[in-house]
């Protein structure tokens, strides 16, 4: 289910905006191109990079949870593994520059600038972590990497959710217009995308007994991990 939804809403993310210019798009209500479409020439840019990267990391980030793929054809992994933290390099810094001119204003800014650091930061642990050999702590942090990723899809789950929420209980009158229904639903998700994300994350890893965030020592020593465990060399 979850390697489904990342495939269509990578397919629907990129594919919305192959279909015409920005400015075009924009005038046509398309998306996030109303947003950016007016916006300086560099922002358009990292619009664009982050559009295809981040729709590149939706498309190979399930893969690389696949046990089969892990087991039997570990140079298929590495590469997985490789596609996927350089398509996060691109993602993350060009999400970054996004945050400083989406349309929720500061609550937009500090929600998805923090979401752009952490999922850069998270991948690069992971990255560092496999260089070292420590393939659990290499395990946790891609398991919250990839939880950063899917926010892509969590928070057009929960545009739906908050309109029809606010559809049930009236919000906005009998005559409200669906821009502004979805306007007042955009401005809770830059935070809503991707905090119960990672709450769930580890959850996750903590029943894997994998490297949970905290100070104290891990109760799985370093450089060890469970028997379908396989290193990977990015």
């Amino acid at each position: 289910m979850v390697t489904l939804l990342c495939l269509a809403i990578s397919g629907y993310f990129v594919g919305q905006y192959a279909t015409g210019s920005l400015a075009e798009l924009g005038e046509q209500g398309v998306g996030l191109a109303p947003t950016y479409a007016s916006r300086p020439f560099f922002v358009q840019i990292a619009f664009y990079v982050h559009v295809v990267s981040a729709g590149i990391s939706l498309v190979v980030g399930p893969f690389q949870f696949a046990k089969v793929i892990r087991r039997r054809y570990r140079a298929v992994h590495r590469w997985i593994g490789r596609t996927y933290v350089v398509s996060i390099a691109f993602a993350s810094v060009s999400g970054l520059v996004m945050a400083a001119f989406n349309s929720a204003a500061f609550v937009g800014f500090f929600g998805f600038g923090t979401l752009s650091v952490l999922w850069g930061w998270t991948t690069w642990r992971g990255y560092r972590a496999i260089r070292e050999h420590d393939v659990a702590s290499h395990q946790a942090w891609m398991i919250r990497s990839f939880a950063l990723t899917f926010a892509a899809v969590t928070l057009r789950l929960w545009l739906g959710v908050l309109i029809i929420f606010q559809l049930v209980v009236g919000f906005g009158g009998p005559n409200a217009e669906v821009d502004q229904l979805m306007t007042d639903a955009y401005a809770a998700v830059p935070f809503l995308c991707w905090l119960p994300n990672i709450v769930i994350a580890e959850i996750m890893i903590r029943r894997r007994n994998l490297p949970g965030l905290r100070f104290s020592p891990s109760p799985v020593p370093r450089g060890t991990a469970r028997a379908d465990a396989v290193p990977v060399e990015v």
